[in-house]
């Protein structure tokens, strides 16, 4: 994997972080979460218009990746009403890479070496170590089971998206159409929330559609990596997200434990370098 795709990936785990720490400071975050659907049809609906169709079997992927989507924001939405954003989030993304790997070994027939699963491994560990108090602290079995659903569903759509967008013809139009179908995701939690967002103020629909258009250019840097890298690998280093996402936590909202995370933030580097060098 060559340094340049390393860092688009790392760039868009920052941006992931962004977006991440819009949902979590968020009051409402099923209404958020919904406005951010909002930010990827926006950009999506004007980049249809303009770019060329994706081949048709790739709309088949699109359709798939949309309605687990679906899955993804309900399961997400549910557990943060049984657990901690500090308990879910971690668990929800740590499981993703190894299961992402899993996935393209057995489907796709993708065999990563040894070192790179060693760094994955060092990158979960990390995710762990970051929120190590929160999660020592002790999760119930519903917000367990809810946070483990929602891994499962990034890590499908993560390999959906994987066979799509090299499926597609063209990155830019996949990721147009994936970002536009959003819009099933926002009728949804507009229908569901519609006096909600009548009465919001339109800082907070800014905020919202800002994120949105964020998290978009984030998932496209993604999409764009992986038609030059193994999916897990991938995968894997877009999960840096986590610590990026504590380390704003520790800078601008004050959390505390930053001896934790720098080392959580040391042991991912590790892993960041042997995925690199050896994916």
């Amino acid at each position: 994997m060559s340094l340049f795709i390393v860092a688009i990936i790392l760039f868009a785990a920052l941006l992931h972080a962004v977006w991440n720490t819009i949902v979590k400071t968020a009051v409402d975050r099923t209404t958020t979460l919904g406005l951010v659907a909002l930010g990827h049809v926006l950009p999506g609906a004007v980049m249809v218009v303009l770019l060329p169709l994706p081949s048709s079997q790739s709309f088949i992927y699109i359709g798939l990746s949309t309605i687990v989507h679906f899955g993804y924001f309900y399961f997400l939405g549910r557990a943060y009403q049984h657990g901690d954003l500090s308990v879910v989030y971690p668990i929800a993304r740590g499981i993703v890479p190894a299961l992402v790997s899993l996935w393209a070994w057995v489907l796709l027939g993708e065999v990563l070496p040894p070192l790179v699963w060693a760094g994955t491994a060092l990158i979960i560990c990390g995710i762990l170590l970051s929120n190590w108090k929160a999660l020592r602290t002790g999760i119930g079995a519903t917000a367990l089971g809810l946070s483990l659903a929602t891994g499962f569903c990034i890590s499908v759509y993560s390999l959906i998206d994987g066979i799509g967008v090299r499926l597609s013809g063209d990155t830019l139009s996949y990721w147009a159409w994936g970002a536009f179908f959003h819009l099933f995701l926002a009728g949804f939690v507009g229908m569901r929330r519609k006096r909600v967002l009548a009465q919001l103020p339109l800082r907070i629909w800014a905020v919202g559609i800002a994120g949105g258009m964020v998290s978009m250019t984030a998932y496209g840097l993604i999409l764009y990596a992986k038609n030059f890298a193994p999916l897990g690998a991938v995968s894997a280093l877009r999960e840096t997200s986590v610590i990026f996402a504590t380390l704003i936590g520790f800078v601008l909202l004050k959390e505390g434990n930053w001896q934790r995370r720098l080392g959580a933030a040391v042991v991912m580097a590790i892993g960041i370098a042997l995925i690199g060098f050896n994916a």
